[in-house]
């Protein structure tokens, strides 16, 4: 017959091999030395191994078959605490999962920060994450797909779906330091970018139609993803606009450079957090949304950056900044 261990008997187990000693164990547990070891004893009979060395020594020590069976007993304990704080959970209205749609234009680091913390405060709670780009977000979320939304405002406001600002993110148009809209070395006009290949991001989603952002030049590339585009302007093949969050290593470091571009719209545009209204958060999501409030707020403003790149850039042949 198969070994069909009790979850007591595996507590009582990592309970001794913790302790390192039967009588400790029976102090910890509040339970008879005896039953500790009857406990044992059964423990090792059903396995039909020897788990602690008795003879010779003055503590029970775990024998090699022990150390392997340990850690599948710490496994499975640790999936039973698991299983009850998600039940505790239940019952007090916690989310079993939470699902985030979360736009490029959100800072990496903060997504980062935040769900690190969210993994330590509510270690119960699967997570689904989806990063996609301008109206995937509202999408996801009005289709049901996303419990909260973080991106810019939906182009079309909807009734059923709920905003709050939560904090702000802007674009700068740059281009790699051999690109030669950098090597004019001065401002550029409209008419300097109209011939230079521009890259573009296209909404798969649908939701921003045929309208164009900052679509400047008459030789568009259009990609599909910000990662995309991000490759493609390091490598040289064009120009284009990216988030401050993605671009602050790749400007510091010289890799990028920003262009003066006054035709280009640089200026701020809030990130909203946004749910259904007929779904109200619950605590889970609730600590979420406050979590990237905190972190977003924080994040520098389009003047303050600009100037943190001016001074930290390097000796290279660039366009000023502002």
């Amino acid at each position: 017959m198969d070994a069909n261990p009790t979850l007591d008997q595996l507590q009582v187990f990592l309970t001794v091999a913790e302790t390192g000693s039967f009588s400790a164990a029976s102090r910890a547990l509040n339970r008879a030395q005896s039953v500790i070891s009857y406990t044992i004893a059964n423990l090792e009979a059903q396995l039909e191994v020897n788990l602690f060395e008795r003879n010779g020594v003055r503590q029970p020590k775990l024998t090699d078959a022990g150390k392997a069976m340990i850690e599948d007993a710490r496994r499975i304990v640790s999936d039973l605490q698991v299983m009850r704080a998600r039940a505790k959970g239940l019952r007090q209205g916690l989310e079993a999962e939470v699902s985030v749609a979360i736009s490029t234009m959100v800072p990496n680091r903060a997504v980062v920060e935040v769900l690190r913390e969210f993994r330590d405060e509510y270690p119960s709670v699967s997570l689904r994450l989806n990063v996609g780009e301008l109206g995937m977000v509202t999408d996801m979320v009005a289709n049901g797909q996303a419990t909260i939304g973080l991106g810019g405002a939906a182009i079309k406001p909807q009734d059923d779906i709920f905003s709050e600002k939560v904090g702000h993110s802007f674009m700068l148009p740059v281009a790699a330091p051999n690109h030669p809209l950098v090597l004019l070395g001065r401002p550029l006009t409209l008419a300097d970018v109209r011939d230079e290949v521009q890259l573009v991001v296209t909404d798969a989603s649908g939701l921003t139609g045929s309208r164009q952002f900052n679509v400047l030049s008459y030789k568009i590339w259009r990609v599909s993803d910000i990662a995309t585009k991000h490759n493609l302007i390091l490598g040289g093949l064009g120009w284009g606009g990216l988030p401050a969050s993605v671009l602050q290593d790749d400007l510091a470091a010289g890799r990028l450079v920003h262009l003066q571009l006054e035709a280009y719209e640089q200026g701020e545009y809030p990130l909203y957090a946004m749910r259904k209204v007929s779904t109200p958060l619950g605590p889970a999501s609730s600590w979420m949304v406050e979590a990237f409030r905190q972190r977003l707020g924080m994040c520098l403003n389009h003047q303050d950056f600009t100037k943190m790149i001016s001074r930290t850039k390097p000796a290279v042949r660039v366009v000023a900044a502002e």
